[in-house]
């Protein structure tokens, strides 16, 4: 009878142990390991993907301390693994919710193509899906952009920390959120949601006030994509703004760009037959503003297409520097078209 008391007592004493060592005893991942844990796993299940990626030691040792300390849940999310820790450590990261957050980074003039791309790097889901998004879901800016034809233009760029537990209608929202509060520093949006007023805005002419959200932002991602120095911007809206009052077409080469890259039809270089290509997006085959934004402008496009300088500028053409030249009439453009020339062809 001895015997088998202490039999159990050694048995008890071996399991306790076992399990002390299986609780305890820290796991190293080989490199970095990451774990989806989604949401309505059970204990058991989430215990089994653990074990699977090398994270844990033993699946029952996990369902036993997670008993023992079951009154917070264990999050779901994508987890990254790459240190040592037991299954306590563990347990603590799951109920802490600390998910891995993917970054995607979106610079000023990406459009939502750019973008998708730039999602699906980031290892949150085909590119595919995030366009489909950017293309339908006008729901997310019909507040203060009501005819917008996709997200484009509103999609703000900065860096942004997804998870993969987030939709992509998520992940566009929080960009559209970002432009919001943006818009609404600078005054394009109001406190209310309403648009800004010509007289909101003495210090332009009236024939180039921006007349709402919409033409502001179409107007505004022009200018991103034809300069980045912050400075001209002011001057390529005032051009621009400028070409619009005297009915002359704006002849912008990015939205030709982005009329074929909306048509699937962009190869990656301009040429002149292009354009003649038929796109109410083709700003020298079709005069004043294309239906939408050709980009997503930052902070600083958004400001000159809101406040453009007041210039009698019609035309403008790259320098050799990096910067613009202006002009005038038509006789002073052919005229920087032909230095800028002779420079590319001097380097």
């Amino acid at each position: 009878m001895r015997t088998i008391f202490w039999l159990i007592v050694v048995g008890v004493l071996g399991a306790a142990g076992w399990f002390a060592w299986a609780i305890l005893m820290p796991m190293e991942p080989s490199g970095q390991t990451f774990v989806m844990l989604r949401p309505g796993y059970s204990t058991r299940h989430i215990a089994a993907e653990l074990k699977a990626h090398g994270v844990i030691r033993n699946e029952n040792a996990f369902i036993f301390w997670r008993y023992l300390h079951h009154r917070r849940s264990l999050m779901a999310g994508e987890y990254l693994f790459e240190k040592a820790a037991n299954i306590i450590d563990v347990q603590k990261r799951l109920r802490r919710g600390d998910v891995y957050f993917r970054t995607v980074l979106v610079p000023e003039g990406f459009t939502m193509f750019d973008i998708a791309r730039a999602v699906e790097a980031a290892g949150l889901g085909p590119a595919e899906d995030f366009l489909k998004v950017a293309r339908t879901d006008t729901e997310l800016v019909a507040g203060f952009a009501p005819g917008a034809p996709s997200l484009e233009g509103y999609l703000f760029p900065d860096t942004y920390q997804f998870s993969r537990m987030m939709s992509m209608q998520e992940m566009a929202g929080a960009m559209v959120k970002q432009f919001h509060q943006v818009a609404s520093q600078i005054g394009l949006i109001q406190p209310a949601g309403e648009t800004v007023e010509a007289s909101s805005v003495p210090s332009t002419p009236a024939s180039v006030v921006p007349e709402g959200v919409e033409r502001t932002v179409i107007m505004a991602s022009i200018v991103e994509k034809e300069t980045s120095v912050a400075e001209e911007r002011p001057l390529v809206a005032s051009v621009y703004y400028n070409r619009l009052d005297k009915k002359i077409a704006l002849d912008a080469d990015p939205s030709i760009i982005y009329a074929e890259l909306l048509a699937g039809a962009y190869t990656g270089a301009l040429h002149h037959d292009d354009m003649r290509f038929d796109s109410r997006y083709n700003t020298y085959k079709y005069a004043g503003l294309p239906p939408g934004p050709i980009a997503n402008p930052g902070k600083s496009a958004l400001e000159a297409a809101m406040h453009p300088a007041q210039s009698d500028y019609y035309y403008f053409v790259a320098d050799a520097a990096g910067h613009h030249r202006f002009a005038r009439t038509i006789a002073e453009h052919n005229k920087n078209v032909a230095a800028y020339r002779h420079a590319m062809l001097g380097h």
